[in-house]
């Protein structure tokens, strides 16, 4: 009998991992994620796993995102030893991420030791580093998509790869277990995107299942049509260049980040970004953005082919007007400038990154906006700025809160309530489905509704609960 098991992003959005048991397969873990929000050194020291590491067989990654990944490296720390299967894009993705996230780490421990030596308390030993990362990309073989792949020893259980749509190299993962003389069909969603985002093409749509693992960000609300972003776009930084401000966006350095800079693109062409400067100050979204170029196969048709109406290769071709600062130097500098630049910088969620540094000096001025393009955690700083926060701390200091707050829900690379639905009644057997990635009151919302209009068995997994199929 197989089992899957919840150990995160169970009745939350953040630090994805699931427990896969079954005889054809051993013991596999779908995702390693940390969760996110509140001091990283003290989140990382009090992440523990419920299982020993040294047991999992394998571990299949739907993404490249650090709720999804970022703790491969403890968990190979911790002693296992498989293969991690994940497709080829996020396989490079990831050597981006987890070297990004383990130099961050490292630099706040020593920032928090120093501090600790001050006043005389113990220090604090790292709970993984550099050599833990390479063990954890050592480890990753690549699947195309489309492929089936073995699972473990013999033909028992397989993968199998689908474009999820959220970021480059996302998948949908589709595992075959043969038990007992009988087929078994588990599918994760890993994150699914939305139909119309730009760059990236539209979810797969599957089937077959008998029990499917499905995210619920987005579960009681739907996003404004993607047509609208340009528009929502155009409008505020309109109003914000009449106030002689500046404009904040912090970005996710994958997906969100390529994403903005199509869309300044887009408008750069019809001439709505006269006399703006564009700065993309983040050195890994930097990197990833020339992933992103690498890969502009995988991408969506119709947008990539606006890259060749323009006689441009790359996304950073196509706004003439960026410039990328990947030293502590450049980034300094920009906030010398009082009006006309627009600074996209990690992190996300505000929960670090330098962001925090360009609120630091803007944050206060009522003439400057910040846009936020994506889901806001419970706990993060941009979960606080997003709700209405007055005032905020930041680098221990407290500083109010005047600058605009606005959100561009259509920016989003989750899928909203509607494609959510859609997207499970493209299923012709009726899946027993469980609902992850997603806070309780959205996945309530979204419970009710499948079950009214699908007639669906359905279960919303507390963390630790273990459900056999």
């Amino acid at each position: 009998m197989a089992s899957i098991t919840s150990y995160g992003a169970a009745r939350e959005v953040t630090g994805s991992c699931h427990l896969l048991e079954s005889p054809a397969c051993g013991r596999v873990l779908l995702d390693c994620g940390m969760h996110q929000g509140g001091d990283a050194v003290d989140r990382l020291h009090d992440e523990r796993f419920a299982f020993d590491p040294a047991s999992i067989d394998a571990v299949i990654l739907s993404h490249a995102h650090l709720d999804h990944s970022g703790l491969l490296p403890r968990l190979c720390q911790g002693g296992f030893r498989g293969p991690i299967l994940c497709t080829p894009a996020t396989a490079e993705l990831l050597r981006i991420m987890l070297h990004d996230a383990v130099g961050l780490y490292l630099r706040d421990l020593e920032y928090k030791n120093r501090r600790n030596a001050r006043r005389g308390r113990p220090l604090i030993e790292a709970s993984y580093g550099v050599e833990d990362v390479e063990t954890a990309l050592s480890a990753c073989i690549g699947v195309e998509y489309r492929k089936h792949h073995s699972l473990g020893a013999g033909n028992s259980a397989s993968i199998c790869f689908h474009d999820a749509g959220h970021i480059l190299g996302s998948a949908i993962c589709e595992v075959l277990l043969q038990e007992d003389g009988q087929q078994k069909r588990l599918v994760f969603s890993g994150d699914l995107g939305k139909t119309d985002s730009v760059l990236m093409r539209e979810p797969a749509q599957l089937q077959e299942a008998d029990i499917l693992l499905m995210e619920s960000t987005y579960g009681d609300r739907d996003h404004r049509p993607e047509g609208d972003t340009l528009t929502e776009l155009r409008d505020l930084l309109r109003e914000t260049w009449s106030q002689g401000g500046n404009v904040m966006i912090p970005a996710f350095a994958v997906g969100r980040t390529q994403e903005i800079l199509f869309h300044l693109g887009t408008l750069h062409h019809s001439g709505e970004l006269d006399g703006w400067r564009v700065f993309l100050d983040s050195p890994m979204a930097i990197s990833v953005t020339q992933v992103y170029d690498h890969w502009l196969k995988l991408l969506d048709t119709q947008d990539i082919r606006a890259l060749d109406d323009a006689k441009k290769s790359s996304l950073a071709e196509f706004l003439p007007t960026l410039s990328l600062t990947p030293d502590t130097d450049q980034s300094m500098a920009i906030n010398r400038i009082k009006g006309g630049a627009i600074i996209i910088a990690g992190s996300g969620m505000c929960t670090g990154g330098r962001i925090r540094h360009h609120f630091k000096h803007g944050i206060w001025q009522a003439n400057n906006t910040i846009i936020f393009t994506g889901f806001q955690a419970q706990g993060t700083l941009g979960r606080l700025l997003v709700d209405g926060a007055s005032h905020v701390r930041l680098f221990g200091e407290e500083y109010i809160v005047k600058a605009r707050i606005a959100t561009l829900g259509a920016l989003s690379a989750h899928a909203g309530q509607q494609q959510l639905v859609d997207w499970r009644a493209s299923f012709r057997s009726n899946p027993l489905t469980l609902l992850i990635h997603g806070e309780e009151k959205a996945q309530q919302v979204l419970a009710d509704r499948l079950r009214q209009e699908l007639d669906c068995d359905l279960v919303i997994p507390e963390r630790g609960q273990s459900i056999e199929f």
